[in-house]
């Protein structure tokens, strides 16, 4: 008397794998062939607007605060106490475009700065950057 077959509890895996490898394959020699989106940016010849120079904030070692504007080819430097640079602040950047760099020294505690960024986003002064020496430079 033959026995009764048993059914099988697993699944051959191996026509699916078949499949997978064949899509691999094909997707590997289509890539080539497809090109992304370009991308035409406009092009300008010449900026009709010449970009203005920074206003240079120092805050040096003792805490004192030197604004430097250079205009043309010289520069003008004024030494202000902190209400001095509230005011300037306030009279001279509120609201400009003009871009701002804050350079302290190393020796300045941090919250010194701060104060200095502070007046500058209460005076709406929208371009704030510090000015670093990179490492192995002088």
């Amino acid at each position: 008397m033959p026995r009764p077959r048993r059914l099988m509890n697993q699944i051959n895996i191996v026509p699916y794998v078949d499949v997978m490898l064949v899509l691999l394959v094909i997707f590997m020699v289509t890539a080539p062939f497809m090109t992304p989106g370009v991308v035409n940016l406009p092009s300008v010849g010449r900026s009709a607007q010449i970009p203005e120079s920074p206003v240079e904030i120092d805050i040096r070692a003792d805490g004192s605060i030197v604004v430097r504007e250079r205009a043309g080819a010289g520069a003008r430097d004024q030494r202000l106490s902190a209400a001095e640079f509230a005011g300037y602040v306030h009279n001279r950047l509120s609201g400009s475009d003009r871009p701002v760099v804050i350079a302290a020294d190393k020796e300045v505690r941090y919250e010194a700065v701060m104060k200095v960024m502070n007046q500058l986003q209460q005076a709406s002064v929208r371009r704030v950057g510090l000015l670093v020496k990179q490492e192995g430079r002088g």
